[in-house]
């Protein structure tokens, strides 16, 4: 199974689950659940009162939505937010999922609650065969992998 559900912190709060828009849509639509100010060069974090559950050999992938750019001069700064299946229920955040928005403009953008920000595509992976047997678990939430 996979799919979306209401982060713990962010049950009290009315706000739509993501949502393929045609029967052939690839990605899931991904809001926003506060407003946010961005001013020019920043990177901020959109609030999406989002956690991802899904198969062991699945990743969400989260790339901005194609209208980012254009109507904002706003982009994910990495080009994709790579959300992992051990995020899920981590210890530091519950496994909240939150996109990071980069201001390439020279204004400062507003978005509002309910914006739509990025689209998530859930994806399968390989691993190497070669590869030694990897024993780590996740010791956090977001970046914990670098700590």
């Amino acid at each position: 199974m996979r799919g979306f559900e209401k982060a713990k912190a962010y049950q009290h709060l009315d706000f739509d689950m993501p949502k393929r828009c045609t029967q052939h849509s690839a990605g899931y639509d991904i809001a926003i659940i506060e407003d946010i100010e961005i001013k020019p060069g920043e990177i901020k974090s959109g609030v999406t009162g989002l956690k991802v559950f899904m198969k062991d050999d699945e990743v969400l992938m989260l790339y901005p939505r194609s209208s980012l750019p254009r109507r904002y001069h706003l982009t994910i700064p990495n080009n994709v937010g790579i959300i992992d299946k051990d995020y899920y229920e981590n210890q530091d955040n519950d496994g909240a999922v939150f996109v990071s928005l980069y201001n390439f403009g020279t204004e400062t953008v507003y978005l509002l609650k309910g914006e739509r920000v990025a689209q998530g595509i859930f994806q399968k992976y390989l691993v190497s065969p070669t590869e030694e047997c990897v024993t780590n678990v996740r010791n956090g939430g977001f970046g914990s992998t670098g700590k």
